[in-house]
């Protein structure tokens, strides 16, 4: 349940981020009102994880299931250019994060 409530946490971590941007520097009251939502809620999804996932696990793949997402959308929404050094960076975080969940 742990790992469930960790990776819905870090897709949070995405929309915050998102929400952040879009508030333009908190001028806007929706995308402001759903930044302080969603970060409440994914810290507190990264808390309950770490009740039972060592912090040394649970943050950085919480981080970069967050980091990951929030590229992803930067590419999809043209917010960003994807090359291929980044495409090739973004691999090798996925892989990270993946390594780290297989170890533990």
């Amino acid at each position: 349940m742990s790992w469930v409530v960790l990776i819905g946490a870090g897709m949070l971590e995405t929309v915050w981020a998102g929400a952040l941007s879009a508030s333009k520097n908190f001028k806007k009251l929706t995308p402001s009102i759903i930044f302080v939502l969603a970060l409440s809620a994914s810290m507190a999804g990264l808390a309950f994880a770490m009740r039972t996932i060592p912090t040394g696990i649970a943050y950085p793949v919480w981080v970069g299931i967050g980091a990951t997402l929030t590229m992803i959308w930067g590419f999809v929404t043209k917010e960003e250019e994807l090359t291929w050094a980044r495409l090739l960076l973004l691999i090798m975080l996925i892989g990270c994060v993946v390594g780290l969940k297989a170890v533990s």
